[in-house]
């Protein structure tokens, strides 16, 4: 054994791979970073997509400024002032006031009350029910799956407008009539989508242990089948939320809305329609300017969810 060779015992190596190395060290660094589980990485990843996360404030935001606005407004949302009607923005009305001198800034914070309420309980609802179908219909398979997944071809099909001038007939003009007409046809492509993340997991392995251990159906749906899936649910449900605002909006242009006195951004939107030649833009505007920026936020929220949750990006 030449000089320039020397004898390493192995715990001499152990004892040099476990040292820390200095900050300035000629070689190269040893980075080592502590395991993040899947939701920790998924807002780590999130918090980086500055377009999503600024989505995500306005929309923070905008429910705070819902829940509270009315509140510290010192002006009524149904209460008429006829002497201040039509008056245009200014330090006493921020938004201007409508034809019966109504504040237009109140009432747009209990419209985005209303139409927030309409998106989120339209989304919780497609979510349960469009869980449930489409876990039952993917798990069994076969002839159920067949006749489950025809019964939703059936639904999706059917007009929309049609289905809710159908209801408003039969239960009258009214906020439930409206979150009713968005669901009865709106959980199918939660269905869909569940229904296709369950076919694809059914047959990994954890689920074939569970089978063989004995578990029951009802179990390995809700334990091991609907967690894995939980990313393209709440995707889905980030974009259902915008879809049904838009549509309550669309219903009370229509007139087929809440009845006045109360608002939503729709109901603002139809009763500023007739006068827009006249001058009286912000009417309008205030409305329809969050209507957009909401189904914008909702948008960019959910493209943003849908990165960070790919488990094929996580690394």
């Amino acid at each position: 054994m030449t000089n320039s060779q020397e004898v390493v015992s192995p715990q001499h190596v152990k004892d040099e791979w476990f040292q820390p190395l200095p900050k300035k060290h000629g070689g190269a660094e040893t980075v080592v970073r502590p395991s993040l589980s899947y939701w920790k990485d998924a807002w780590r990843r999130l918090r980086k997509n500055k377009l999503a996360m600024g989505g995500l404030i306005f929309l923070i935001l905008l429910m705070l400024f819902s829940i509270f606005g009315p509140i510290f407004s010192p002006y009524s949302v149904t209460a008429t002032d006829y002497p201040n009607q039509n008056q245009p923005p200014s330090a006493a009305h921020w938004f201007g006031t409508d034809e019966a001198g109504r504040d237009v800034f109140t009432r747009t914070w209990y419209g985005a009350r209303i139409s927030i309420f309409v998106g989120v309980m339209a989304a919780l609802i497609d979510f349960f029910i469009g869980i449930i179908y489409g876990g039952i219909s993917g798990y069994k398979g076969g002839r159920t799956d067949s006749i489950m997944m025809r019964i939703v071809e059936v639904l999706y099909g059917l007009p929309h407008l049609l289905v809710v001038i159908l209801l408003m007939v039969i239960m009258g003009a009214s906020l439930t009539t409206i979150i009713v007409a968005l669901t009865v046809t709106g959980w199918v492509g939660m269905a869909r989508i569940v229904r296709g993340q369950v076919l694809q997991i059914k047959n990994y392995e954890f689920v074939t242990a569970s089978k063989s251990f004995g578990a029951k159906s009802s179990r390995i749906i809700r334990k091991n089948l609907l967690p894995n899936t939980m990313g393209p649910i709440i995707v889905q449900m980030t974009l259902t939320v915008p879809s049904a605002i838009f549509a309550e909006a669309f219903l009370s242009f229509l007139g087929l809305g809440i009845a006045a006195p109360f608002a939503s951004w729709g109901v603002m939107a139809n009763d500023a329609l007739p006068v827009i030649l006249s001058g009286h833009w912000w009417r309008l505007f205030f409305p329809a300017l969050f209507i957009s920026l909401t189904m914008f936020a909702f948008n960019v929220l959910g493209d943003g969810l849908q990165d960070a949750l790919d488990p094929k990006l996580r690394r």
